[in-house]
């Protein structure tokens, strides 16, 4: 897979996509639309996600065009590092949408009035607006690369830039150099993420399949933020380890394959469990059914997630030479 390909494909996305969740966002606490609000959370999320395969893609994009003679390697790392920053500002935003999302979908009546739901809000907007200027510098450090003519000397461009350079660096020597023990530690803790996540959105999917069914639905959903506190720790680890050996992973077709699965699987926690969409299911009793379309969704999830433990265990011999 020619990864410049696909970071061309993908690059804009976050940025206007960051941008127009934030005018939304905007608009609904204007408008005081509940509605509006929920749209521009899972927005937000849904970014998130697609900003993991934007950032990794550009490592595979700089490996093909480094070399060449019109490209400078100074932009290049300016634009990594400032796209490194935007990344970790935008994953952020994301996981506090995800958790406004969840105390939404929990609420029925005026979800968003209580004081640690304001609070909530209140952090989505300084992050997506704060992330948004971020979106914005590392796109335009990303235009210097082939397009010269434009190339500033913006300050806060070299600032962003050159601190997410050395954060690069920095995580690359702690990773890889600082200690024998780092690698093994991380794996550890993307195992019990892995748990976590499974073992939460597993007991939620077997029941809405028929499993477990003198147990009420609704309940079950407390389970959810530990699903998604095990998808965030599989998030930071599995990126340390990317930003460890960029290279390795850059030209493994398995690795491709897994974060691919990982997109179609979060986002279906993130639509089904974490919206408006969950509240007639969290209504189902003991020993009801739950409706064929949620069925075909838990079947889904598990499918997807089992499928990401099968890849990542084949990703030592999916390396393309």
């Amino acid at each position: 897979m020619n990864l410049a390909y696909v970071h061309l494909l993908l690059n804009h996305l976050p940025i206007l996509g960051t941008l127009i969740a934030l005018g939304l966002f905007l608009v609904s606490l204007v408008a005081n639309q509940d509605d509006l609000k929920q749209v521009s959370l899972v927005l937000f999320s849904l970014i998130a996600l697609v900003a993991i395969p934007t950032y990794m893609s550009g490592s595979g994009a700089e490996e093909l065009i480094k070399d060449s003679p019109d490209v400078s390697m100074a932009v290049i790392e300016t634009h990594q590092g400032a796209a490194l920053v935007a990344f970790i500002f935008m994953e952020i935003t994301g996981a506090v949408s995800v958790l406004g999302l969840w105390r939404f979908s929990r609420t029925v009546k005026n979800p968003w009035l209580s004081g640690p739901a304001r609070l909530n809000l209140l952090a989505v907007l300084l992050l997506a607006s704060v992330t948004a200027g971020l979106m914005a510098i590392a796109g335009n450090t990303g235009g210097e690369i082939r397009h010269p003519e434009i190339l500033s000397q913006q300050e806060s461009t070299s600032v962003v830039g050159n601190a997410g350079s050395k954060l690069i660096l920095s995580i690359h020597h702690f990773v890889i150099d600082s200690s024998m023990w780092v690698w093994p530690i991380l794996e550890d803790l993307h195992f019990i993420g892995l748990i976590l996540l499974l073992g939460a959105i597993g007991v939620v999917n077997l029941r809405v399949l028929g499993f477990l069914k003198q147990l009420p639905v609704g309940p079950l959903h407390r389970f959810i933020p530990w699903g998604i506190a095990g998808f965030g720790i599989n998030v930071i680890t599995g990126f340390l380890f990317y930003l460890g050996m960029p290279g390795f992973y850059n030209m493994n077709f398995v690795f491709q394959l897994k974060m691919f699965t990982i997109l179609l699987a979060g986002a279906t926690l993130l639509l089904f469990y974490c919206t408006s969409t969950f509240r007639k299911l969290g209504e189902l009793g003991p020993g009801e059914d739950a409706p064929p379309f949620a069925k075909f969704i838990a079947v889904t999830s598990i499918v997807l997630w089992l499928a990401v433990i099968v890849l990542g265990r084949y990703i030592p011999f999916g390396e393309v030479t």
